[in-house]
This record gives structure tokens, sequence and C-alpha cells, in this order.
């Protein structure tokens, strides 16, 4: 399975969107963007797509029943947690800033991700 690449605008874009909030990063994956609290990810750039980590599943069905929401992750196997947002909020992104949001808000509740122990 090949990984689809971010354009420029595309990785643009996803940074405008994730807030500059202390503890919140955005770090490069497999060619792709993760933007993270506390070590966990809660939101994703996958070629184009950006997709958000929805624990509640109130908010994921509230999302999921959006036109143009869909399953974010590589090729015909989507992440489990995660939608993605519509293509056309690109160009308003206020309707995707929200989403962003919650999905950090519940992200930053999980307790802080401890390293993986290095391999020796």
């Amino acid at each position: 399975m090949k990984m689809p690449k971010p354009s420029e605008e595309d990785k643009q874009f996803f940074r405008s969107l994730i807030p500059d909030t202390p503890g919140v990063e955005v770090k490069p994956m497999f060619g792709n963007l993760g933007a993270f609290v506390n070590g966990n990810m809660f939101a994703g750039l996958l070629g184009p797509s950006v997709g958000v980590r929805l624990l509640n599943e109130q908010a994921k069905a509230e999302l999921a029943s959006t036109d143009g929401v869909g399953g974010f992750g590589p090729g015909e196997k989507p992440m489990r947690e995660y939608l993605a947002i519509p293509d056309r909020w690109r160009d308003t992104p206020d309707l995707a800033t929200p989403w962003i949001e919650r999905a950090l808000a519940e992200i930053a509740e999980l307790p802080p991700k401890q390293p993986k122990p290095r391999k020796k």
C-alpha cells in the first residue's frame, strides 16, 4: 500500500488549523503530518485529507452525519477513532476549527503517552 503524500499547500493548511497551545506539536509521520498533545495524536494529515480523532461517540456521530465526511487512514484501512473532514472545508476553515478544537480537548484528557523504550 502506497502512502499518499501531501503538497506544501496541504501541509500549510493543516498547520493553520492546529492551535498554538502549550503541549501541542505537529510532527512528520511517514511523509505526512500528525498533531499531538501530550504525545497523543488528535489530528492528522494524509495526502490532502485532514482527519480528527474523536473518542466521544456522540461527537463522532454528529461529525459523521455531515456531508463529505469519511473515514481517515491509508487505503482501505481507515483508523478506528478518526474521521476525515470534508475537502470543501478548505474554503471555509472556520467549519473545521471547532472539530480540531474538540479533538484536541478530548485527547488532552488522556494520560500522557509514554515513550517506548529504545531497542538495544
